[in-house]
């Protein structure tokens, strides 16, 4: 083999040179379009129903930290009333205000329980009255209604009008229709703002906050705070168990309904889904989740309105992802 320099003549080379124009196209990398990682997990979270196992050892737990609690106090205030009857008894004077209010606590939640299955009931009697066409029940249903806002002064213009026109309508459809129109589409309005709020809340929270899981309790705090906002707005003002009970009743249904997972429309009033794909994570995710908790929002309006929607139509989620998010575009 020769171990001098090798000579390569490229005037006199005939292979085709290779031509720019024929390059093949730079391909667009494109990132997979934000799912709402941070809604779809709170959801879950919060529909997922504990094994029996899980629920025994949760109330094992509590009787028995009980127990032991109320022996220990128990047993302090006695000793303490022998060594010193007066710090004795100012113990025992503190212990039984801490059980008055530990009960009146029991009383509250008992009552939001209560006020919630009173619109349970209302919503329940007045689809039979609907489909019963029974003018008698819907009468029933509607005096039952007018008794539940009779306190609130937000709802005495309504009530009053339904009061003035209720002696013309004949038939059951017609005066459901009626107490829906004036009483009820205030409520529908202002329970709509709060789920707007929410939506907002969230997407912004989940597009700035980059740590991880604080986007998902991030979301499943503000769409807590928003069904009981929901349930307040319909006269269901629930305390901590009532609130997470109708929490998980609603994201319960939505999970088996499949009303979680993004749509190609989700997002179509505020931005194309094309679109979508090429904005940046955090953000792109930010207004998935702020769209889901509208769909959160309109179920728990579902949920807590004491009358079905008839008349009235049932809110868009895709007006309140336009009213909620289009803000965040500069668009009114």
């Amino acid at each position: 083999m020769a171990k001098g320099p090798v000579l390569f003549d490229l005037e006199n080379d005939t292979a085709p040179r290779p031509q720019v124009a024929a390059a093949a196209p730079v391909p667009d990398l494109v990132t997979a379009a934000p799912q709402g990682q941070a809604m779809q997990m709170a959801a879950s979270l919060a529909a997922r129903k504990p094994s029996r196992l899980v629920r025994l050892f949760w109330w094992l737990a509590t009787a028995l930290i009980s127990a032991v609690v109320s022996i220990a106090a128990w047993t302090f205030v006695v000793d303490l009333m022998t060594r010193a009857p007066l710090l004795g008894i100012a113990m025992s004077v503190l212990l039984g205000a801490f059980v008055l209010v530990l009960a009146l606590l029991g009383l509250r939640e008992m009552a939001a329980f209560g006020r919630l299955a009173r619109l349970d009931g209302l919503r329940h009697d007045a689809g039979e009255a609907l489909a019963q066409a029974d003018l008698t029940a819907a009468r029933k249903v509607t005096d039952r209604l007018v008794a539940l806002y009779r306190g609130r002064e937000d709802t005495r213009w309504g009530r009053d009008r339904l009061a003035d026109l209720r002696v013309d309508q004949m038939d059951a459809q017609g005066l459901l229709a009626l107490a829906e129109a004036e009483v009820l589409a205030p409520l529908d309005k202002a329970a709509s703002r709060e789920v707007e709020a929410a939506a907002r809340q969230v997407a912004t929270v989940t597009a700035l906050v980059p740590l991880a899981l604080a986007d998902v309790a991030a979301a499943l705090t503000a769409n807590l705070r928003m069904i009981r906002r929901v349930a307040e707005v319909y006269g269901g003002r629930s305390g901590f168990f009532g609130s997470w009970r109708l929490t998980r009743a609603v994201l319960s249904h939505m999970v088996a309904t499949g009303a979680v997972a993004v749509g190609d429309d989700l997002l179509e009033p505020v931005l194309g889904g094309t679109i979508l794909g090429k904005l940046s994570r955090r953000f792109g995710e930010g207004l998935v989740n702020g769209a889901l908790t509208a769909r959160v929002g309109v179920a728990a309006m579902e949920v807590c309105r004491p009358l079905p929607f008839a008349k009235e139509k049932r809110p868009k989620v895709r007006g309140i992802v336009k009213n909620a998010l289009g803000g965040l575009f500069g668009k009114g």
